[in-house]
């Protein structure tokens, strides 16, 4: 189908706007009446533009305040009407959109709004024009999409249909299937919003806080399939008011708009992009720094070994059973310091998930790859992470089968430790019995205007499931943190973002290491000389009062500054590295099916960052 967005959900110039959305490939756009009076381009020159960038204009938007009025009024409305009428006409626009009237004037009078509607789309289809009625959710008499149906069709004019949101049918709670009654061909118009499930006014709720499909938690694709059901064949559009929205890019924001009406449309049978292949797991988390000393200093007490080097690059393998750290020495922002700046996913179709990155809009990075590297594919993550599909390998052949031709051939794709030289220090699978070690999770801090479409990125590309988003109070702001994971926790990578532009408490990044034994694994660290961030006693006294430790137990935790958090699963014991640049680690243990990151612990933990270093992680 057609997709279409409305001109309101992006910032700049009408002129930014129409381009950004014909770059990320829409079909056309609902021009807000807002952004057409402030350009200083007249509407002949706005449908030209339009027409050069492949564009139709779809809807113009919004006529208000129209039904239910006394004469005099009404008169008023209809001569304004006129005047928008002609605009449409110069426009090349053929609908107009509606909404149920607010104003102080209407009555509450089916019968009389019927009416005036219907002399409103006689108006408008003698210049050649179609009213679509929509019921906003706070609407003074009309504010469900079944009533606003009920007086178009009462009103019964050719020109006079109905317009849908999803963000007002689903806001106020209505049953989505009764669309179905209404006929395909009377459905003029729909607009599709998603949004936080929030308890707040409707109104304040709509203009602030809408999102794409798939960053809220209203069931937008079960009621566009109610809409598909009735015979809709009209655009797909977006209609989205956002504060965060309004002061970003407009490019990125239209591609994450267009990013989620092509899931949108997988999720109810209207497009097959390329299938998701889930990854099964991590390969490798990279950092880039300028100094390898105190990065190589935390791995080597944390009992990493330095087990390869790049044959071509500046690229160290550090390893500890199956947790395996790129130090990457190369170009890198000094200001930074060290970061974490790519991430190798495990996955069973390289080559497929590459496929559907690229077709749900993800930027394919070029490789700077020697003769012989393994050819690797890459996309950027909305944060600018690289991400890289790799073919799963086991442990005995890290540079491939036996037999296999030179690094790079055709039979070993993905295999991206071919590229990698041993340096003849063997990882470390185990110490005094521990169990070998994994990547339990990464922490990925984003940018703040981008965290809604971090999470469609990473449920949409690489077929991650959101998990409930969590705010954290920290000492000098609020962060906000939501996990995307595997079904079975082989994956699980958790965003965060701070609650304002200017918040810096999401800045910095960790990789969670999993071992069976942190108190072991921790006390080893700091025997090696690492040190282990100090968590205050009266975080201790709290635990002491809300669960019961055997003898000795909480006096260990307290001692190492580890933190403890129960759920109705399991029990989860978890501590921290200091920073180092922009990172630090995390060693935990599950235990029992636990499934959280510790969240109860997390205001604890940043306050203690804060004291350490004045700054802060997610």
């Amino acid at each position: 189908m057609r997709t279409s967005i409305a001109t309101v959900s992006l910032s700049g110039s009408l002129t930014e706007k129409l381009t950004a959305a014909s770059l990320a490939g829409f079909d056309g756009v609902e021009i807000f009446e807002n952004d057409l009076l402030a350009s200083p381009l007249t509407p002949e020159e706005i449908r030209a533009r339009c027409a050069d960038l492949g564009l139709t204009i779809d809807l113009y938007q919004p006529l208000r305040d129209i039904e239910a009025l006394p004469e005099d009024e009404f008169a008023r409305a209809l001569r304004r009407a006129r005047h928008k009428f002609e605009l449409m006409r110069r426009l090349g626009a053929d609908t107009v959109l509606v909404c149920s009237s607010v104003s102080p004037y209407a009555v509450d009078d089916d019968a009389l709004a019927a009416e005036q509607l219907s002399r409103l789309a006689g108006l408008a289809e003698e210049h050649g024009v179609r009213v679509a009625y929509e019921a906003l959710a706070w609407g003074r008499h009309v504010s469900t999409y079944d009533h606003a149906w009920r007086v178009v069709e009462a009103a019964g004019h050719p020109a006079l249909g109905a317009c849908l949101d999803s963000f007002h049918i689903l806001s106020r709670g209505s049953d989505p299937k009764g669309i179905e009654d209404i006929p395909g061909e009377k459905i003029f118009f729909l607009q599709l919003a998603d949004a936080p499930l929030l308890a707040m006014d409707v109104l304040q709720w709509s203009r602030h806080y809408r999102c794409f499909p798939g960053q809220g938690g209203f069931d937008v694709a079960g009621l566009l399939r109610h809409v598909l059901r009735a015979g809709y064949r009209g655009p797909l559009s977006l209609e989205v008011f956002n504060d965060v929205f309004r002061q970003s890019e407009a490019g990125p924001t239209a591609v994450d708009a267009r990013r989620s009406l092509l899931t949108l449309q997988e999720t109810v049978g209207l497009a097959t992009p390329p299938a998701s292949a889930p990854p099964t797991g991590i390969a490798f988390a990279e950092l880039v720094t300028p100094d390898a000393a105190p990065v190589a200093a935390v791995l080597g007490a944390l009992g990493f070994a330095r087990t390869a080097r790049h044959r071509g690059k500046p690229v160290d393998l550090w390893q500890r059973g199956e947790a395996r750290v790129l130090v990457n020495t190369g170009p890198a922002e000094r200001r930074d310091g060290t970061r974490l700046a790519a991430v190798g996913l495990e996955s069973p179709d390289p080559a497929g998930a590459a496929r559907r990155a690229e077709a749900l809009l993800a930027p394919v990075l070029p490789r700077r790859r020697a003769r012989g590297d393994a050819p690797l594919e890459a996309v950027a993550a909305p944060d600018g992470t690289e991400l890289f599909f790799c073919a799963p390998q086991g442990p005995e052949h890290p540079e491939g089968p036996e037999g296999s031709e030179l690094p790079g051939s055709p039979d070993r794709q993905a295999d991206w430790r071919a590229d990698f030289e041993d340096t003849g220090t063997d990882a470390v699978d185990a110490v005094d019995g521990a169990a070998a070690w994994r990547v339990d999770h990464l922490s990925l801090a984003q940018p703040w205007h981008q965290f809604d479409e971090a999470t469609l990125f990473h449920r949409g590309v690489l077929g991650l499931r959101p998990q409930e988003s969590v705010d954290v109070a920290d000492p000098y702001g609020l962060l906000r943190s939501r996990a995307v994971t595997t079904d079975d926790g082989a994956v699980r990578i958790v965003l965060t973002v701070g609650a304002a532009p200017t918040d810096d408490t999401a800045h910095a990044q960790h990789i969670a290491l999993a071992t069976d034994d942190v108190v072991g694994a921790a006390r080893r660290f700091r025997a090696a000389g690492g040190a282990l961030l100090p968590i205050p006693a009266n975080y201790y006294d709290d635990l002491a009062a809300r669960f019961e430790f055997a003898d000795g137990e909480l006096e260990t935790y307290r001692e190492l500054g580890i933190l403890y958090d129960r759920d109705a699963h399991g029990t989860f014991r978890h501590c921290y590295t200091h920073t180092v640049g922009r990172v630090f680690f995390e060693l935990v243990q599950r235990d029992g099916g636990y499934r959280g990151y510790g969240a109860a612990n997390a205001p604890v933990r940043l306050a203690a960052q804060h004291a350490v270093r004045g700054f802060t992680g997610g």
